[in-house]
């Protein structure tokens, strides 16, 4: 079950990537038109219009991007079977009044789990649900032969027919369990909004400690998009939401309201001051406690994640580097994450973001309307910057904690091995750095299956017995093993290049997993 909901967290990635899109037209048409959003000015209308079209239709993005990251090999029949079974739940859920015999005009008062806002082209939670069947079809039946007269439909053909088919059957299913399902959901979203401040506070320190595992993946897809109500990201951008939605309130006080009520944005905010300033500043205090010998490896490795994290709000080459070597300096930075997260949702200082907690995002998001008071971020990111400093020179000291630079290993130099994203490179360095560890995790009779996602690469193995892990810490920020079959390579926003160039070592498909809201 790991690994699957591993799989599935790789998977969701794909038609996250499209979000970026979302906030650049966005953020562009607010910044035009900051009052009318779009009702002044026609190109603002445009632009709003475009990012728009990635927002309403959420559901049938990750239906098909999740069917492709699901399916072994990324073949486009998958896709196309990820969109027909997800036209096919929509429809007969569409039509629910005809089925079950109530009244449509009354569906959003009596039966609101069958209203359009529920079940159309925005319900992420069908998407997922559409895009795992479609991707396990395809996985199972792609080559399936048919007899003569019927071999037309053999292999790929028949993958979107089944899936229309299983989808009808479980649609039936699904009129009589959605109901529960979504008054579930909803009862889950309430709950954590109604806790506020102090609910985003524990989302945070799980979005931190979940990473190692890579499940974090599922539990931002809770907060950030519609499975459970919250949707934090789409009411964000799309200049709705605010107490409990009602953008009326948020108006008439200004955007501020007392502690423990929901606000859009607040499952966002708080991580733009740990990504910009917190994590740079706590990498200048490992850099600062690395043995003399190691200052300059270690300078150029945490100098790289630094600047990823302050610009694009990837932070993985710098939390995987002490993650697992000092990993009880990884709680404090939960901590300290959630801690951020909590003055920034009581405060009520919102800034969204498409894709990480970093510079550009905070950036487009300026004139969003949603936004409050952006700027503070940045006064309190400074303030993190000295907590971060402080506290983990503090911690790393005290109990001696085995940060880059102050083991027996070696460490590896970002302006050497290319391990690090911020170096400038040519496609030979990677090629190079590929070969290097294709060769530490044991070559061609070892390696089994290569992923990767936005930073790391998820390999699979015959054996992780036989993965030279020393050899591997050497060339890039950090890796874990996470059983006796799988094992995940860090190396920074650089990794689709690494990874294909393994694939042509490997001889077999590379699965991708695009990028994502990382923070």
């Amino acid at each position: 079950m790991k690994a699957y909901i591993q799989r599935l967290g790789r998977a969701l990635m794909l038609p996250v990537a499209c979000l970026p899109a979302a906030a650049l037209f966005l953020g562009l048409g607010y910044w035009i038109d900051p009052s009318g959003w779009g009702g002044n000015n026609v190109i603002s209308a445009y632009l709003c219009k475009t990012g728009s079209a990635i927002l309403d239709n959420l559901g049938l993005l990750f239906a098909v991007g999740v069917a492709i990251g699901m399916a072994r090999n990324r073949d486009g029949a998958s896709a196309l079977s990820g969109l027909v079974g997800f036209m096919t739940v929509t429809t007969i859920m569409g039509s629910a009044s005809m089925f079950l015999g109530f009244d449509p005009e009354t569906v959003t008062t009596e039966h609101p789990a069958f209203a359009a806002g529920a079940i159309g082209n925005k319900n992420v939670f069908f998407g997922i649900m559409v895009g795992c069947i479609a991707g396990a079809l395809y996985n199972r039946f792609h080559q399936t032969k048919l007899p003569d007269f019927l071999a037309f439909f053999s292999g790929r053909r028949c993958v979107p027919i089944l899936t229309a088919a299983l989808m009808s059957v479980i649609s039936l299913a699904l009129l009589f369990i959605w109901p529960l399902i979504y008054n579930g959901l909803v009862a889950f979203g309430e709950g954590i909004m109604g806790m506020g401040a102090v609910g985003a506070a524990i989302y945070a320190f799980f979005n931190r400690l979940l990473i190692p595992t890579g499940l974090h993946h599922a539990l931002n897809n809770v907060f950030w998009f519609n499975l459970a109500g919250i949707d934090d990201i789409t009411k964000f951008w799309s200049g709705v939401g605010g107490l409990n939605g009602d953008v009326a309130a948020v108006t008439a006080t200004g955007g501020f309201h007392p502690y423990g009520v929901y606000v859009t944005g607040m499952y966002q905010a708080g991580f733009f001051p740990i990504m910009m300033f917190g994590l740079p500043a706590g990498a200048l205090a490992i850099w600062k406690n690395a043995k003399p010998e190691n200052k300059k490896a270690v300078g150029s490795l945490m100098l790289a994640g630094a600047l990823a994290a302050f610009f694009t709000g990837v932070t993985e080459p710098l939390e995987f580097s002490f993650m697992f070597a000092a990993f009880p300096l990884y709680v404090v930075h939960a901590l300290l994450t959630a801690l951020s997260v909590f003055i920034a949702a009581s405060f009520q200082w919102i800034a969204g973001f498409n894709f990480s907690a970093g510079f550009i995002d905070w950036f487009l998001s300026l004139n969003v309307p949603r936004a409050h008071m952006p700027f503070m971020l940045i006064v309190q990111g400074l303030v993190f910057a000295v907590i971060y400093y402080f506290v983990f020179d503090f911690v790393i000291r005290k109990f001696n904690m085995k940060t880059p630079g102050r083991g027996d290993e070696e460490v590896a130099d970002a302006t050497a091995d290319g391990a690090s994203d911020a170096t400038p490179t040519t496609g030979d360095k990677y090629d190079v750095l590929a070969a290097k560890l294709y060769k530490a995790l044991g070559g061609k009779a070892n390696v089994v299956e290569i992923e990767n996602c936005t930073t790391r690469l998820r390999m699979g193995v015959n054996d992780t017995a036989k993965v030279d892990v020393d050899a591997i810490r050497k060339l890039v920020p950090g890796v874990k093993v996470l059983d006796t079959k799988n094992v995940q390579v860090i190396v920074g926003t650089q990794v689709q290049a690494v990874a294909d160039a393994m694939e042509k070592l490997h001889g077999s498909p590379v699965i991708a997993g695009g990028s994502a809201p990382k923070a």
